[in-house]
C-alpha cells in the first residue's frame, strides 16, 4: 500500500468560505486514521480533497513519493490515476443493478477482461461474506449487507488508499457495532492505508490507530486515543472527545490548588484565571477510595442520578459547583455524598488552550 503526506492543506469555496485552513497530517503505509468533527468541520472536504473530488486552494498531497496534488506545481491528479477506493455515506449503490455488477461497476469502466472482472468480483465478494448475495438486487438486501456491497466494490479495485465518508450513519446502533468490527478487522488484514471521516466519537474509539479532531476547518490535535482523551490540546477537543462528557468549570490557581469558590481542588497550578476539566470517571462518589492516591473532596449533595448507558452517573452539588460524577455507592437524590478525585486526571486550561500548549 502507500502512505498519505498533506502538507498545508486549505480550500476556499466562493466568495470566502475556508473549508480547510493549512492542514497537514502524515498518515503512515497500513495506518487507520480516523478525521472527527462536528458537521461542516471540513472533514468530508478533507477526503474529498484527497480522493480528486474536489480541487484545493493551496497545499500538496502526496501518495508516497508521488505528489497527486501541488497547487503551486499546477498538479491535480486525475481521481481515476489516484487509484483510491471510496465508501460514501449512502452507499450509493446502483438499484437498477444486481449486487455483481455494483461490485464489478470500477473494472467494468476500466474495461477489463470479463474472466478477470467474474475473478476479482468472486473473491473481495467472499472475502466481505456477500458472495451469495451476487444475483440479489439492493433492495433486496440488508442496511449493513449494502454496506459491505459498498465496500467491496471500494476494494474490487484493488486501491492503495481506501477512504470511508461516514459509513456507519445509516445503520441502526446496533448493526454499527458489528459494522465496526467488521471494517477494523479488514483493513487489519489487508493493511490498507485508509482515512474514515465521522462526527461520531465512537466510531474513532473503535477503529482509529489515530484521530485527527477538526473543526471549522482547522486541525486542533492528532493523536491516539488516549493522548486525545487524557491529553486534549484545548477545550473544543476535551468537550468534543470523550464520553460522558467532561466536566468544565471556572476556577483560579493558587499554586497549591485551584479555587472554585465554594470547592477547593487540590492540584498544583500556575497562578491566575483558569478552566479546569474533570472527567466523570476520574471523579467519584464512594464510601472509600479505590486508589491510594485518590483525594477526598469537601461532602456534596446528589442532586440527580442519571445511567449512561449501564454506568450511574451522579450530578453532585456544592454551595455553586456542580460535577457529574460516577457512582460507586447506593446513595439517593439529596444524599449526602463522600467524593473522591484522581488528582492525575484534572486537565487545566487558560484561554480555551491546554495549560501545556499554553504560551
Amino acid at each position: 500500500m502507500v502512505s498519505v503526506s498533506v502538507l498545508n492543506l486549505e480550500k476556499v469555496f466562493p466568495p470566502n468560505v475556508y473549508a480547510l485552513k493549512d492542514v497537514s497530517v502524515e498518515i503512515g503505509d497500513g495506518e487507520f486514521l480516523v478525521v472527527l468533527g462536528p458537521s461542516g468541520s471540513g472533514k468530508t472536504t478533507f477526503i474529498r480533497c484527497i480522493a480528486g473530488l474536489e480541487t484545493p486552494t493551496k497545499g500538496s498531497i502526496l501518495f508516497g513519493d508521488v505528489a497527486v496534488v501541488d497547487v503551486e506545481r499546477g498538479i491535480n491528479m486525475p481521481p481515476a490515476r489516484r487509484n483510491v477506493g471510496m465508501v460514501f455515506q449512502n452507499w450509493a449503490l446502483y438499484p437498477h443493478m444486481k449486487v455483481f455488477d455494483n461490485i464489478a461497476f470500477p473494472l467494468k469502466i476500466k474495461k477489463m477482461p470479463r474472466r478477470e472482472i467474474e475473478k476479482r468480483v468472486k473473491e473481495v465478494a467472499e472475502a466481505l461474506d456477500i458472495g451469495h448475495l451476487l444475483d440479489r438486487y439492493p433492495r433486496q438486501l440488508s442496511g449493513g449487507q449494502q454496506q459491505r456491497v459498498a465496500i467491496a466494490r471500494a476494494l474490487v479495485k484493488e486501491p492503495q488508499v481506501l477512504l470511508m465518508d461516514e459509513p456507519f450513519s445509516n445503520l441502526d446502533a446496533r448493526l454499527r457495532v458489528s459494522a465496526r468490527e467488521f471494517v477494523k478487522s479488514l483493513q487489519r488484514r489487508l493493511k490498507i492505508t485508509t482515512i474514515l471521516v465521522t462526527h461520531d466519537q465512537h466510531d474513532a474509539y473503535a477503529l482509529a490507530d489515530r484521530i485527527m479532531v477538526i473543526n471549522n476547518g482547522v486541525v486542533q490535535q492528532i493523536g491516539t486515543t488516549d493522548e486525545i482523551l487524557n491529553r486534549p490540546a484545548n477545550v473544543f477537543v476535551a468537550q468534543f472527545f470523550g464520553d460522558p462528557p467532561i466536566n468544565l468549570v471556572e476556577g483560579v490557581g493558587r499554586g497549591d490548588h485551584v479555587d472554585l469558590g465554594d470547592l477547593k481542588i487540590p492540584i498544583s497550578a500556575p497562578e491566575g484565571r483558569l478552566q479546569i476539566g474533570i472527567r466523570p470517571t476520574d471523579i467519584y462518589v464512594a464510601d472509600a477510595p479505590l486508589s491510594p492516591g485518590d483525594v477526598q473532596l469537601p461532602p456534596g449533595k446528589i442532586k440527580l442520578v442519571e445511567y449512561l448507558g449501564f454506568t450511574p452517573i451522579a450530578v453532585v452539588k456544592w454551595e455553586k459547583t456542580e460535577l457529574r460524577a460516577v457512582m460507586y455507592s447506593k446513595l439517593r437524590e439529596g444524599d449526602s455524598a463522600r467524593v473522591y478525585l484522581k488528582k492525575e486526571g484534572v486537565k487545566l486550561f487558560r484561554d480555551g488552550v491546554s495549560i501545556e500548549n499554553y504560551n
